[in-house]
């Protein structure tokens, strides 16, 4: 039977394992999106101005930084605070790359940025209640 304490604890429980999922979301669009800049994918237009360098280099970036969103999504969903401040970290990243794309491709990159502001709300607001819930 549980307790109002556990009650009242897992609506923002909630909000911490959606902050998750959508981390992990937008790490495997990260990584479409890294893949096919790379690959001078027929998707992106090549004559794009991006703040720093070019399709190639924004690939990479990206690539790598939907990389490191899945990992703290992995981390995330252990419930320690390493995972939980990993994932603010990586979301934070992602949120400076998507604005510094907005030249190229504004709505994508507004997207992707008001995803990661949800993610690092989701993440920044009670997580202590998200760990106690995942053990008990």
């Amino acid at each position: 039977m549980a307790t109002s304490q556990q009650e009242y604890e897992a609506p923002r429980a909630g909000a911490i394992i959606f902050a998750g999922v959508m981390l992990s979301i937008v790490g495997i669009l990260n990584l479409i999106y890294g893949i096919a800049a790379i690959s001078d994918s027929k998707f992106f237009v090549n004559d794009q101005a991006f703040i720093f360098s070019n399709l190639n280099t924004w690939g990479w970036v990206t690539l790598i930084l939907g990389a490191v969103q899945l990992l703290a999504a992995g981390s995330l969903s252990r419930g320690g605070q390493f995972g939980r401040w990993f994932g603010i970290v990586a979301a934070s990243l992602s949120a400076i790359a998507a604005l510094l794309a907005i030249p190229a491709y504004p709505f994508w990159s507004l997207a992707i940025f008001a995803i990661d502001i949800i993610v690092i709300h989701g993440l920044a607001a009670n997580f202590r209640d998200y760990r106690s819930a995942v053990r008990s």
